[in-house]
C-alpha cells in the first residue's frame, strides 16, 4: 500500500529552504530529517498544502512567490525604538533582538542601524518579501 502525506500526518522529511538563485538557507539534507504534525502549525501552511498528497518515498522541488511562502514585506513592521525602551543597553547593528509585548508575547527583531537614542528594528520574518524555493524528500507519514 502507498502511504501519502494526509492533512493531520506526522511527516518525516529533509527539506531545504533556498532563494531561487540557489543560495541555501535551511537544509537537513546533511543532517537528521525533520518530523513534523501537519496542522499544528509547525510549517507555514501553504508549504504544508504543497506536501499533502504527496506520496511517502517521493522528492519534489517547489518554487514559491513572496506571498505563498513568509508574506510580503511591510513597511510597518520596521519601527525606531528608544533605547530606553530596550531590554539591554547593548545594542547591536545587524543583530536579531528579543522584545516582549505588553501582552508578554516575544518577538523578535533585526537591528537594522543604532544611534546614540534609539535602534530602527525591522519585525519583519528575515524572508518576508522574498520567493523561496522549496525541496522536500518525504521519507514517512503516519495518519493521527
Amino acid at each position: 500500500m502507498n502511504q501519502t502525506v494526509l492533512a493531520d500526518s506526522l511527516v518525516t522529511l529533509h527539506y531545504r529552504i533556498s532563494l531561487p538563485n540557489g543560495q541555501p538557507l535551511i537544509s537537513t539534507f546533511e543532517a537528521t530529517p525533520a518530523t513534523l504534525r501537519l496542522g499544528a502549525g509547525e510549517m507555514l501552511p501553504a508549504m504544508e498544502k504543497l506536501i499533502i498528497g504527496l506520496p511517502v518515498g517521493s522528492r519534489h522541488v517547489f518554487e514559491l512567490e513572496p506571498d505563498e511562502a513568509f508574506g510580503p514585506r511591510r513597511p510597518e513592521l520596521v519601527e525606531r525604538v528608544k533605547r530606553e525602551h530596550m531590554l539591554s543597553r547593548e545594542v547591536e547593528a545587524m543583530s536579531i533582538m528579543e522584545f516582549v509585548a505588553p501582552d508578554g508575547a516575544k518577538y523578535s527583531g533585526f537591528v537594522r542601524e543604532v544611534d546614540e537614542a534609539s535602534a530602527l528594528i525591522d519585525f519583519n520574518h528575515p524572508l518576508a518579501g522574498k520567493a523561496i524555493r522549496l525541496e522536500v524528500d518525504i521519507i514517512g507519514a503516519v495518519s493521527a
